[in-house]
């Protein structure tokens, strides 16, 4: 009866788009507890995330269907959520590993329990044709790779067929959280090579609808633009076989949809929640609410330093203390994100990351700052922001325009559709004043630097450049915590950082994902996508 109501009424509620979801829909999925029923905003494009163009949905996918040597651990937090432990370093398709005592070479031995889809052993063959290919075919992947240090295929030796090496050019504290990461995922290199061509060498082509995995859940189907369905692997044996035979996941655009299909039961999990909806669902007390800040993340204001008068310290140092951080904390994070204004010294006394930066609303400092640099007056510039984010990045830009008016800057907002904002803001580099959001997937404060303030790499969409800061990143990545220069050279950056804020963290935002009281062991993940393996339903 609940379903036939529901269609009659779908219109009034929630709107025609609701109807290609039951369309697809198994009957009475939701109420199944062999049965997963997933909403999100944004579907996959590709089965293959080494391949060129693969968006950042498609990482869950890899995730799920393939394995990797090792992967991190779960912890509960203390509000009984459950997140990604990114200090515990477990065995999956590697029964143990041991590492030579100059650090320079890690030795993995292959579990015998690790097997294909189609019943063939994985073996250290396999990982090495699965890792050159994801330091040899570029962009991304290539690029994570080199954070742990792994860039060429001679790095990559198969010492026999169930061991397998990596050397390393020198010791590095990332390359074990490296391979759990979802990129060094293990292909079945029969399958492939046999579908591989001379001008497609890696199989890209094959492998982006037909996956070759050996992980604990298989494709079923992908109807792009509407949904995919996950059918788990019953040979899985590297962990605790998953709670649920079946996972579907279906794109649904619209928030207010997934919202009433997470209400009415007909939705079991709805995947990163807007901070209102969030706060709403765990007031009304019927809905599940599981959520964690996210590591070694930020949501930020950047000021593009080639863009003038960005280029000032004094006009960014302004701009940081007059921006309304209470007000945006709560008109966009709804009380689901860390403060991150209002420390009291320049200097940092931890290597804590993120930690709060030396700024608070102070209009008064801010006029000061702008007079100093020659700006009294004020003067004229445009925030640009990602509508596909607009859930916090709207009421965050129109607090940020009427509190700069208050010191004589004049803000135009510019929307940027979400399909091109990657282009307009991370590549070409090119937004004067921008909302940014950047989350390092290693929880480290000099990966964090590594991306978002060396200059040219990826996330320093500020376009800054420091050769202190370089320098600082390049001699602390690798370095071990341990060591007696580690923290003096992370609290160094992050000096440099709240003197220079070519970024002006707003706050650390949380990951939140509703759903039905019957579904258990959701955890959230530093990639921010769906790790089906830990859920089961009551």
């Amino acid at each position: 009866m609940r379903r036939r109501d529901f269609l009659k009424t779908a219109g009034a509620v929630t709107g025609a788009s609701v109807l290609p979801f039951l369309k697809f829909l198994p009957a009475e999925a939701a109420g199944r507890s062999d049965t997963l029923v997933v909403v999100a905003g944004q579907g996959i494009n590709s089965l293959d995330l080494h391949r060129k163009g693969t968006n950042r949905p498609s990482y869950q996918v890899t995730v799920n269907i393939y394995d990797r040597l090792v992967r991190f651990g779960v912890t509960e937090l203390k509000d009984g959520s459950l997140s990604y432990d990114s200090t515990k370093i477990e065995p999956e398709v590697a029964e143990s590993w041991t590492t030579s005592k100059d650090g320079k070479s890690l030795t993995f031995k292959i579990s015998p329990k690790a097997k294909f889809w189609d019943g063939s052993p994985v073996t250290a063959h396999d990982v090495k044709w699965s890792f050159d290919r994801a330091v040899s075919l570029g962009g991304f992947p290539a690029v994570q790779m080199k954070a742990g240090s792994m860039t060429k295929p001679e790095q990559f030796v198969v010492v026999d067929d169930m061991t397998f090496r990596i050397d390393l050019p020198k010791p590095s504290k990332l390359t074990l959280p490296d391979l759990a990461v979802p990129i060094p995922f293990i292909i079945n290199s029969k399958v492939a090579k046999a579908k591989a061509t001379e001008k497609d060498p890696w199989a890209t082509e094959y492998l982006h609808k037909n996956p070759a995995g050996s992980g604990a859940y298989k494709i079923a189907r992908w109807d792009p633009g509407q949904q995919f369905v996950y059918e788990r692997n019953e040979d899985w044996a590297l962990g605790t076989k998953p709670g649920v035979k079946r996972v579907i996941v279906r794109e649904v655009p619209s928030a207010s949809t997934r919202r009433a299909l997470t209400e009415r039961g007909d939705a079991d999990l709805y995947m990163n929640v807007p901070a209102k909806d969030a706060k709403e669902f765990k007031e009304g007390g019927k809905i599940k609410v599981s959520g964690a800040p996210i590591d070694n993340c930020l949501h930020v204001l950047g000021l593009n330093l080639k863009h003038k008068p960005f280029d000032n310290k004094k006009v960014r140092q302004a701009i940081a203390f007059a921006l309304p951080y209470k007000e945006i904390v709560e008109a966009a994070a709804y009380g689901r994100g860390k403060p991150m204004y209002g420390a009291k010294e320049m200097t940092p006394s931890t290597i804590k990351w993120p930690q709060p930066f030396p700024y608070d609303t102070d209009f008064d400092k801010a006029k000061a700052l702008l007079t100093e640099a020659g700006f009294g007056k004020g003067f004229e510039t445009t925030l640009s922001y990602n509508l596909g984010l607009a859930d916090w990045q709207e009421p965050t830009a129109l607090l940020i325009q009427e509190a700069l008016g208050k010191i004589g800057i004049k803000v135009t907002l510019d929307k940027i559709p979400g399909a091109n904002w990657r282009t307009a803001a991370l590549v070409k580099k090119s937004l004067p004043m921008h909302l940014e959001n950047f989350g390092g997937w290693l929880n480290y404060p000099d990966y964090y630097f590594f991306w978002a303030y060396k200059y040219g790499h990826l996330f320093n969409s500020s376009n800054y450049k420091n050769p202190e800061v370089e320098k600082l990143v390049d001699e602390t990545l690798h370095m071990s915590v341990e060591d007696p220069l580690y923290a003096a050279n992370v609290m160094k950056m992050i000096s440099i950082a709240f003197e220079d804020v070519p970024r002006i963290p707003l706050y650390q935002p949380y990951l939140d994902s509703a759903m039905q009281k019957s579904v258990e062991g959701y955890a959230s993940w530093f990639h921010r996508q769906l790790d089906c393996r830990t859920i089961s339903k009551a």
